[in-house]
């Protein structure tokens, strides 16, 4: 469920975000690079790493029919991950994200910056690609973000393996999300998947994929959309950047069509996924 953003003008987005790890660049540390930036993989940080990653998510593209011309929205999150084990890591997160758009019935720009509360990541290794046939992983993330009375539990299982120069990944997620106050709730489940060929030590190519729907208070489902777009990874000793840009292919939803679109869900979920992934080894 979205909440109503109040018009906010001359706010400027903090720099503080791809600049907490830039000390470490000169550090050797073990690596466990990302292909995809919607689809986790298996694999998890060596016992004692250290990786710094930055992401940023942009979400754009609603339509007039709902109010919100001109729609982009940047999502970003800080995080921090530490390998406990071999098999098990976890991770801190910051998140904040900055929303605008153009509400063409009161002819005004509408903009807001604020904070979204810290996430804590858990992420076992239960089967290592590297020794089964198939490699699978469990994720839980608790999410808090106590100034907007919400609360979010997200799990995934995750599946992947890799053979010669190709490498794939699917995940089942879903999240239970508390709204306003802890009152409400909605339900969240998603399926994301990618295959990427890499044809160099440094590049992989691919195709990920994101399904994501909510339904409100699991009684009542809102929408869905579905999502296939191009990946690209670039990997060196200390660093890592991956990109992944998803227009929305198909979609709808189910409160009365308010978007007016016939093929595409314009009202609960946005025309375009783009993310970048930057990784940095501290240690």
């Amino acid at each position: 469920m979205k909440q109503p953003i109040a018009k906010r003008n001359g706010r400027k987005l903090p720099g503080l975000f791809a600049l907490c790890g830039l000390l470490a660049l000169s550090l050797p540390a073990p690596a466990i690079e990302r292909l995809f930036t919607y689809t986790h993989e298996p694999e998890t940080l060596p016992k004692g790493a250290i990786e710094f990653e930055q992401w940023i998510t942009t979400r754009a593209g609603r339509n007039r029919a709902v109010g919100k011309t001109d729609y982009y929205r940047l999502q970003f999150r800080e995080e921090l991950e530490y390998g406990v084990t071999d098999r098990y890591q976890i991770a801190f997160y910051f998140n904040h994200d900055y929303e605008h758009f153009h509400d063409p019935t009161g002819d005004a720009d509408q903009s807001d910056y604020r904070q979204k509360g810290v996430s804590f990541e858990n992420k076992l290794l239960v089967l290592h690609p590297a020794e089964r046939p198939v490699g699978l992983a469990l994720y839980l993330e608790p999410t808090l973000d106590a100034a907007a009375g919400l609360f979010k539990l997200e799990e995934k299982i995750i599946l992947g393996q890799r053979h010669g120069d190709w490498k794939w990944a699917v995940n089942l997620n879903h999240e239970t999300e508390w709204e306003h106050q802890y009152r409400d709730t909605v339900g969240e489940f998603e399926l994301t998947a990618g295959v990427a060929y890499l044809p160099s030590p440094r590049w992989s190519l691919g195709v990920e994929m994101r399904h994501h729907a909510e339904i409100e208070a699991y009684r009542k489902w809102e929408g869905y959309a579905f999502y296939l777009g191009p990946s690209v990874s670039y990997r060196r000793e200390r660093w890592w950047a991956a990109l992944t840009v998803m227009p929305q292919i198909y979609g709808a939803n189910f409160e009365g069509n308010p978007d007016r679109e016939t093929n595409l869900d314009l009202a609960g979920h946005e025309r375009w996924n783009i993310r970048l992934l930057v990784g940095i080894h501290l240690r």
